[in-house]
């Protein structure tokens, strides 16, 4: 093989020689020095097995024999692409690819989860050599954590481009804090383009500093690489860190969780393919990638896992990898597949990608166990962008109606969401004055609706009033007594009558004594009512008000101020109710209809006075106080309701229109920070949000 390889080469030049027509020395010279040179490289290369397939893809050829490889189809698919793959996926996936890559460029995925192909795997799988075999890109490679955030890997199949990269990221900026109010940050693109391939690795570094600072700690913030070339697949991926389990020099203690952390926000989610990356000279059942992704997705549904080192096996274990990848070990739904890449000599030994592609074709057809892979699919980067172009665009498809009402349903909470917090004031005074005055109008509004019991906002006003009249009327009814003891009290207050004359001073004793005890619980109904309607007027306030600091602390205010003069005013005025009730007094019909109630007998204005007996009094007692509990069960109530709810409700509106004069809107209209960075997120969320619906429904 070796000899033959020689022959071809001094064939090649020996045509080379012909053609250009050197005849001198000096040319000779440098031609046999050449041939030199490139023998020693084919005996360097022969050794790793690669000869062959390089002078069969034409690496080596005349151009004569390029012409006739060009008739050769199998020559063909491995020449006129880098990899094998490119071809196969333009037209099958690119549509779906380009739509869900316009969702994402939009910022859709910080809303809801997008379809994508997520790369994991433990650290040294050999997950940079498969991506790197997918794409064509060749990515950063090291030692320890190489990729330390998620890379956005969007490759393009472009005509008429050599090759060109978009970098794209988003640090943060930070604000300082002042005083009393809290630091914040902000978030600006940066963009870079280049067209030297070997810049990725040193752009993706930069970046990967910028967002988890330099040394080995990771960060969730994206970086998107975009690759535009016609020697690369369309194909978008998200390579995640690899998984840890030791910590190295630098890094934290909990550097693994961290990383898995990561992984489990982006494998976790139903939208997702999770491509799992496991050497194939390692015990499977203890890959942590691949448990990780049982976790998450137990059935295999979303899972793709890749057996990558074949050749590095043991020898006697070529039948438990086969048993692996024909899912007799650790069934996953999606299976398996095994490829070959590029390993570290090859790489070193500048290999180029189409080369490997060859080399690993012919690693399986040349092996004993592993050449039925290749008639399954189950071998080979091929075999592996071909399944993903369709697991990926089943995925895109079985998702899209999902995403389309996930993104209808998101468009009307944000608009929703924005009501709440939209327009905000004019700049012009004349426009700002208006608006104020709207404002407080549709304050004053609420209120007067809040008062005659139409308006709701979170529970029923008049509801929580009732529970609270009903207590009162309840304590009223538990502090009846029979007066039984009428007899003893009569004598402990009997004064300088003769024995069987009353004294009417005694009944307005025990009377007064009696209704003196519901003082305490007329008062606690004031202020429960009052922290009623205080909750009511501030979820008013809240409403109306939320976007306006200034506005709502001077209605807060006034709100606490007029409550505490009307609480005042109702205290008096039960004080007073209090007084009236000591003069123990009723109409006489009203008197002898209660008694005749109690006691079951007749009573009637025609008797009078002869039932004035003491043996009467504890019924008669039981007769006012019923007639009092009537009283005080309606009466102060309404007195409430009056003072601390329709008055306060008239004195408020009053005093908020009173806001207009002289006022300085400007100040009172300032809004909450807060305030308007939300609304300006919820324009910036609705924006997208309708560009994402409009581009789903152009492509539906």
């Amino acid at each position: 093989m070796f000899l033959k390889s020689v022959k071809t080469v001094l064939k090649f030049f020996f045509f080379f020689y012909i053609t250009t027509g050197r005849t001198n020395f000096s040319q000779e010279l440098v031609l046999t020095s050449s041939i030199c040179v490139y023998i020693h490289i084919l005996m360097k290369i022969s050794s790793s097995g690669t000869m062959n397939n390089m002078l069969t893809s034409g690496s080596f050829s005349s151009p004569s024999q390029s012409s006739a490889h060009d008739d050769d189809p199998s020559q063909n698919e491995s020449h006129n692409m880098m990899g094998e793959v490119h071809s196969h996926l333009e037209e099958n996936i690119r549509p779906y690819i380009d739509l869900i890559d316009s969702l994402r460029s939009v910022g859709i995925q910080k809303d809801l989860a997008l379809p994508t192909i997520v790369v994991i795997g433990d650290q040294s799988s050999g997950k940079s050599s498969v991506l790197e075999a997918l794409s064509g890109v060749a990515l950063p490679r090291g030692k320890g954590i190489v990729t330390r955030c998620p890379l956005e890997l969007r490759l393009k199949k472009v005509t008429g481009v050599n090759w060109k990269a978009v970098l794209t990221y988003w640090p943060v900026k930070a604000g300082k804090q002042a005083s009393g109010q809290a630091a914040w940050s902000t978030r600006n693109e940066k963009k870079f383009e280049f067209e030297d391939p070997s810049s990725v690795e040193r752009h993706v570094a930069t970046a990967q500093n910028e967002l988890a600072g330099k040394g080995v700690g990771i960060s969730d913030d994206l970086i998107t690489l975009e690759v535009m070339s016609p020697d690369v697949c369309d194909l978008t991926l998200i390579d995640l860190p690899g998984i840890a389990r030791v910590p190295l020099k630098g890094q934290p203690e909990d550097i693994g969780e961290q990383i898995k952390r990561l992984i489990i926000k982006f494998i976790e989610k139903q939208e997702t393919i999770n491509l799992v990356v496991v050497p194939c000279n390692i015990d499977i059942a203890t890959t942590e990638a691949l448990k990780m992704a049982q976790e998450v997705d137990p059935e295999g549904k979303r899972t793709v896992a890749i057996l990558t080192k074949p050749d590095l096996i043991d020898k006697g274990t070529e039948k438990s990898v086969l048993a692996v990848v024909q899912n007799k070990v650790i069934p996953l739904r999606k299976g398996y597949i095994m490829v070959k890449c590029r390993g570290q000599q090859q790489i070193d030994d500048h290999i180029p990608l189409e080369a490997a592609t060859q080399i690993e074709r012919e690693f399986f057809q040349n092996h004993d166990y592993f050449r039925c892979l290749l008639k399954k699919d189950k071998a080979t980067i091929k075999c592996l962008a071909i399944k993903l172009t369709q697991e990926l665009v089943d995925h895109i498809k079985k998702f899209l109606p999902q995403l389309d009402e996930k993104i209808k349903k998101h468009l009307w909470d944000t608009r929703n969401e924005l009501k709440e917090c939209e327009g905000g004031p004019p700049q012009d005074p004349k426009g700002a004055k208006q608006f104020l005055t709207q404002t407080l109008k549709r304050f004053n509004d609420q209120i007067n609706s809040l008062s005659s019991g139409e308006l709701i906002l979170k529970e029923n006003l008049f509801a929580q009033l009732r529970a609270e009249f009903k207590k009162w009327n309840d304590h009223l009814n538990r502090l009846k007594t029979s007066f039984s003891n009428s007899k003893a009290v009569s004598q402990k207050n009997r004064g300088r009558e003769l024995p069987g004359f009353s004294n009417y001073k005694v009944f307005e004793t025990v009377l007064q004594k009696h209704v003196a005890k519901l003082n305490k619980p007329a008062n606690d109904l004031l202020s429960s009512m009052k922290d009623i309607i205080l909750e009511h007027l501030l979820d008013v306030v809240n409403h109306c008000f939320q976007n306006y600091p200034v506005l709502k602390n001077i209605t807060v205010s006034k709100i606490n101020n007029i409550l505490s003069g009307q609480q005042e005013k109702a205290e008096q005025r039960i004080l007073e109710q209090f007084e009236m009730e000591n003069l123990i007094y009723t109409q006489d019909p009203i008197f002898l209809k209660i008694l005749s109630e109690i006691t079951n007998e007749r009573f009637s204005e025609e008797q009078l006075p002869m039932f004035d007996k003491k043996c009467k009094y504890s019924h008669m007692l039981e007769a006012h106080y019923e007639i009092v509990v009537q009283r005080m069960a309606d009466q102060l109530p309404m007195m409430i309701s009056l003072f601390m709810l329709k008055e306060t409700a008239e004195f408020l509106s009053t005093d908020i229109l009173g806001l207009l004069d002289g006022a300085n809107v400007s100040e009172l209209l300032f809004e909450d920070s807060d305030v308007s960075k939300r609304r300006k997120d919820l324009r910036v969320r609705l924006d997208r949000l309708s560009a994402a619906q409009a581009a789903l429904t152009e492509f539906i």
